[in-house]
């Protein structure tokens, strides 16, 4: 059995799921994962708003260490495997960070075109496999 990490920040397992967030009516700012506020504005009219599962990799950094809590990956250090953390835009409107499928700095490249995915993180306690969305070259 598997299951998303945060079930509110896309409408997984829908086949062409993708990320979900907020757009402001007023202004137009989008943000992401979901806000009830603009951050722009300071106005409450935010509506959802799905955004692409194709963008471009804008910038990259690898992940070499255990990250801290709340970190809920792999903890100890050897049980670790790095991963690469994209920043990601999205049409022209909003960047998002998350990680990517591709590790290996050599393959990576800025305005390479990514595509939204889900990949394994952990699996809990009671033997659910949890899901992260993920980034992978196209």
């Amino acid at each position: 059995m598997q299951e998303l990490l945060a079930s509110d920040v896309c409408d997984w397992p829908a086949e062409d799921a993708g990320l979900i967030g907020s757009r402001c009516d007023e202004c137009g700012a989008a943000t992401w994962p979901r806000q009830q506020i603009c951050p722009r504005c300071g106005k409450k009219t935010m509506s959802d708003r799905k955004f692409p599962r194709r963008g471009t990799l804008v910038s990259w950094t690898t992940q070499g260490f255990v990250p801290g809590p709340p970190y809920v990956g792999a903890g100890k250090p050897d049980e670790f495997e790095p991963f690469a953390v994209g920043l990601v835009q999205l049409g022209d409107e909003i960047r998002v960070e998350a990680r990517l499928t591709e590790s290996d700095p050599a393959k990576l490249r800025f305005g390479m075109e990514v595509e939204l995915t889900f990949v394994p993180l952990y699996t809990n306690d009671e033997g659910k496999e949890i899901l992260i969305w993920a980034f992978q070259p196209v």
